[in-house]
């Protein structure tokens, strides 16, 4: 127990040094509707059966002026009605294209082939890749482009505000976002080593020439988590990549259910793809010492009438301390607060175990998208 007690006391201090800088961290992104004329974008929307929620984002996407110029929608053979939905908003508007990819080449992730087929014929100055289950705002495609000059990037992807979650939900997927933020630390804050760069491929802007320059989308060609492996590719090579806080651009609900949720971010989040194997268990051992075992240690240690100053109730404590403090850090994060989201502290455990099993089984297919072997 002594030694358990040395390790997590470690794992503690490591935890605010990561979450120190969070205090200084930029502000959310607001939008910016008054457009912006002196560039060019072009959006591009890989999809794959999405008729269920392609269409908030279509009118997200019809209601940006400029610089938004053209929007690829690059199917991979819907057969749900997305196309005829992507169709009828093309008749709407002019900028909205429907491309189809080409048959996925073997070692690619169908999301990945289509982003790189996107790029081949997009025209736009910089390349804007928005996931289908997103609602973009009014104002998004010049704020995200003017953050981006603001800050010196050259690439730059934005955190979401999720929306439409059900209190069961919430009550599991705010400690399962919580390891990304312990791992890699919050949103807007400064650079960290290109090794431990994040981003998020659901608003992801990026430089056409920077882009091309390096292949493409093809360094995270077998990547699950081909935001992050594609943004530390990038980054590694002497790029400046940014990860800001986009909440008030976007809403995002991308699963449909607690066990699609469960299954679907679950067999991704651990960011195999993008991260050595080392680094992998070295944070599967971290986010069980400061977000798995705090809980059950402490009532464990009470239980035994451990007094309240011994090391083996402090230390427990104040990491959930901590993670209740994190509510109000995750707050503008949600659309809406349920009892589960104020009771998420309680599924830490579930959320380490999850990135432990994520981290052992390498997934296969993601919504439908199979990776060529």
């Amino acid at each position: 127990m002594d030694i358990l007690v040395i390790v997590q006391g470690a794992a503690l201090a490591l935890l605010l040094a990561r979450l120190l800088p969070g205090a200084f961290r930029r502000p959310p992104v607001a939008p910016r509707p008054e457009g912006l004329a002196d560039t060019t974008v072009t959006v591009m929307v890989p999809c794959f059966n999405e008729a269920q929620r392609i269409g908030p984002c279509l009118a997200g996407l019809a209601a940006q002026g400029a610089p938004v110029h053209e929007i690829l929608v690059v199917d991979s053979g819907s057969t749900d009605g997305t196309r005829e939905l992507v169709a009828e908003a093309a008749q709407r508007d002019a900028r909205i294209r429907l491309l189809t990819d080409p048959p996925l080449p073997p070692g690619w992730v169908g999301k990945v082939w289509a982003l790189q087929h996107g790029l081949s014929v997009a025209t736009g100055e910089w390349i804007l890749g928005i996931d289908a289950d997103t609602s973009p705002r009014p104002g998004l495609a010049a704020a995200v482009v003017l953050a981006a000059r603001e800050a010196g990037d050259e690439v730059v992807s934005f955190a979401p505000r999720f929306a439409g979650m059900t209190a069961a939900e919430q009550w599991l997927q705010p400690s399962m976002l919580l390891t990304l933020v312990y791992r890699f630390g919050a949103a807007g804050r400064r650079r960290p080593p290109p090794g431990r760069v994040m981003a998020n491929g659901q608003c992801f802007l990026a430089r056409a020439e920077v882009l091309r320059r390096f292949g493409g989308y093809e360094a995270a060609r077998g990547s699950w988590a081909d935001d992050v492996s594609l943004a530390r590719h990038l980054a590694q090579r002497g790029v400046s990549v940014g990860f800001l806080d986009g909440s008030r651009l976007y809403d995002v609900r991308a699963y449909e259910s607690l066990s699609h949720m469960w299954r679907e971010w679950g067999r991704s989040f651990d960011l195999s793809d993008a991260t050595t194997r080392v680094r992998q268990w070295f944070d599967v051992t971290f986010i069980a010492l400061v977000q798995g075992l705090p809980l059950p240690l402490l009532v464990a240690a009470l239980a035994t009438g451990a007094p309240p100053r011994a090391a083996a109730v402090w230390v427990p404590g104040t990491l959930l301390t901590v993670r209740c403090l994190m509510l109000g850090a995750l707050w503008g994060s949600y659309a809406r607060h349920t009892w589960g989201f104020l009771l998420s502290p309680l599924a830490d455990p579930v959320a380490a175990v999850r990135l432990l099993l994520s981290t052992v089984r390498r997934p296969t297919q993601w919504r439908g998208r199979a990776l060529s072997r």
